[in-house]
């Protein structure tokens, strides 16, 4: 998503928010907001079980359980987000809907995979979100709701740049260890060069110079919230 006609519309915090001066670049405060996030990732129970070669297939089919039903709001909420952008915002606006276009199928993906180990899709479909998945959904669709959200190119670089970077990795260690067939870590894979595709779009736009100061406080501070966020949807399990 990209803007090249207006400074995109901040919140009143972000444009009230007092000079700091010199600021980092905005790739190195995204960069500072991964290694947080990595850091988090490493002491989640299920990821610490998958690398040290505990997990079990009950842990996988938990975690697709749980993954799914915040999966599905992947697109809705792009979609609103799309609605949100004005006419001065056009690229923007454009980018979103193809973004949403592109990701409303991707829960299909992950039923299979569920399907695939042996779970219910009936059990599937009738679930509900976890604590953490409340959480991040409730964010994301109150985010979009503002006007011209360009805070959520934040959100994107966290969801984006987990799929491209760790999610085939994730893939290919649950089949080291469970010996799963690749029609069962089909989500997963899937999402190393799709979401490859989207983080590159994505840095082009963030190394573009047409983020002002305002809007790229807001970019960090989005990516700090989702990245807290989905790391709780991955703590929470079942709850």
């Amino acid at each position: 998503m990209t803007d090249t006609t207006t400074a995109p519309a901040t919140t009143d915090a972000a444009s009230t928010a007092p000079d700091t001066g010199s600021r980092a670049p905005l790739s190195d405060r995204l960069a500072d907001v991964w290694i947080e996030l990595e850091e988090r990732l490493d002491r989640v129970p299920i990821l610490r079980a998958l690398a040290e070669g505990t997990v079990t297939i009950d842990d996988y089919r938990r975690l697709l359980f749980n993954l799914r039903q915040q999966v599905v709001d992947g697109s809705p909420w792009i979609s609103r987000a799309a609605s949100n952008f004005d006419i001065d915002h056009f690229t923007l606006r454009a980018a979103a809907i193809k973004h949403a276009e592109e990701e409303h199928r991707d829960y299909l993906m992950l039923e299979r995979d569920y399907v695939a180990i042996g779970g219910s899709l009936d059990e599937l479909r009738a679930g509900r979100k976890n604590l953490g998945s409340e959480a991040l959904s409730g964010y994301m669709f109150t985010y979009a709701d503002r006007p011209n959200p360009v805070g959520l190119l934040g959100a994107m670089f966290i969801i984006e740049g987990l799929g491209a970077n760790r999610a085939a990795g994730w893939a290919a260690r649950f089949q080291e260890v469970l010996g799963l067939a690749d029609n069962q870590v089909h989500f997963m894979t899937y999402h190393q060069e799709a979401d490859g595709a989207h983080t590159g779009d994505l840095q082009a736009i963030l190394d573009s110079g047409i983020i002002d100061d305002a809007a790229a406080d807001e970019i960090v501070r989005c990516a700090q919230v989702v990245a807290r966020l989905y790391a709780l949807q991955l703590e929470e399990l079942d709850r």
